[in-house]
C-alpha cells in the first residue's frame, strides 16, 4: 500500500480544527458580556437624559420598549460577533438555537413556576423579612408597567415582555454565558452559577429568591435539553403568566 491509499486527513482530525477549537471560551463570553452590558448602560443612561425619564419604575410603556432596545441591541451585536470570531459563525449551532414539539412541556412548566414555585421560595424570606418580601413590593414594578399601558402600548408591552426579553435572554444566559462556563467549570456547576449572576444583574434583590429558583429551573432543563428552545418556551410562558396575573389582580 503506497502513500496515496491513505485517506485524506478529515478537517476534524486536524490539530486545533476540532469541535472544541469552535467553542466560545468562557473568558471570551464574559468579556463580550461586559462590553454589551455596558454599551446598553450608556445608552439607556443617554435615552434616560434624552427623554427626561428618570424613573424606570413609572416610565410610560414607549420608554419600556425603547429601553429594551438600548439593552438588547449591544447584546445581539456580541452574540452575533462571538459567533463569527469565536465560533462557528452560525448562531443556531453557537448557542444551541434548536427547537422540538416536546419544548411545549415548557408552557406548564412557565406556569407552575410563576404561580407556585417562585412563592414557595420566597414565602421563607416573607417570614423572616416581611416588610422587605411584602408581596405587594414585589410585584409593584410589573403593576406600574400594566397601569400605564393600554390599547397598543398593552400590545408593545407584552411583545417586550412575553416575546423579546426570553429570547434575548436565554441566547445570552444558557446559550452564551451557561455553555462556556459548562466547558471551564463543568455542567452542574455552569448551571448554579449562571443562575447566581442571571439574579444579581436584574439588580432587584427583592426578586432574588424566586428569580434565582426560576433561573435554575432554566439552568437545569437547558442542562438536560441541550436546547435554548426549551428555555425560551419556558421562560415566555412564565413571564406571560406573571403579565396576565398582574393585569387579572
Amino acid at each position: 500500500m503506497t502513500d496515496n491509499d491513505w485517506p485524506a486527513p478529515q478537517a476534524s482530525d486536524a490539530v486545533g480544527s476540532g469541535e472544541d477549537a469552535k467553542r466560545i471560551a468562557f473568558s471570551a463570553a464574559l468579556i463580550g458580556w461586559l462590553i454589551a452590558y455596558g454599551a446598553a448602560v450608556v445608552l439607556g443612561v443617554s435615552l434616560s437624559s434624552a427623554t427626561g425619564q428618570t424613573d424606570p419604575d413609572n416610565a410610560p410603556t414607549w420608554f419600556v420598549g425603547l429601553s429594551a432596545l438600548t439593552l438588547w441591541v449591544p447584546f445581539i451585536c456580541v452574540l452575533v460577533y462571538l459567533s463569527r470570531t469565536r465560533g462557528h459563525g452560525n448562531i443556531r449551532d453557537d448557542y444551541s438555537v434548536r427547537f422540538a414539539w416536546s419544548d411545549l412541556i415548557g408552557i406548564p412548566i412557565g406556569v407552575v413556576s410563576q404561580l407556585v414555585i417562585v412563592n414557595l421560595a420566597t414565602w421563607p424570606f416573607r417570614r423572616l423579612f416581611p416588610e422587605t418580601f411584602d408581596p405587594e413590593q414585589v410585584s409593584q414594578r410589573a403593576k406600574n408597567l400594566v397601569d400605564g399601558a393600554d390599547g397598543v402600548w398593552l400590545l408593545l408591552l407584552v411583545v417586550v415582555v412575553v416575546i423579546g426579553a426570553p429570547i434575548v435572554e436565554e441566547l445570552v444566559y444558557r446559550g452564551l454565558l451557561q455553555q462556556s462556563m459548562a466547558r471551564s467549570f463543568g455542567s452542574i456547576a455552569a448551571v448554579f452559577l449562571c443562575s447566581a449572576f442571571f439574579t444579581v444583574v436584574h439588580l432587584v434583590p427583592i426578586e432574588f429568591p424566586g428569580l434565582f429558583t426560576f433561573a435554575l429551573i432554566l439552568g437545569f432543563a437547558f442542562h438536560r435539553t441541550k436546547r435554548v428552545g426549551f428555555t425560551i418556551v419556558t421562560h415566555m410562558s412564565f413571564n406571560a403568566a406573571g403579565l396576565l396575573l398582574v393585569l387579572l389582580t
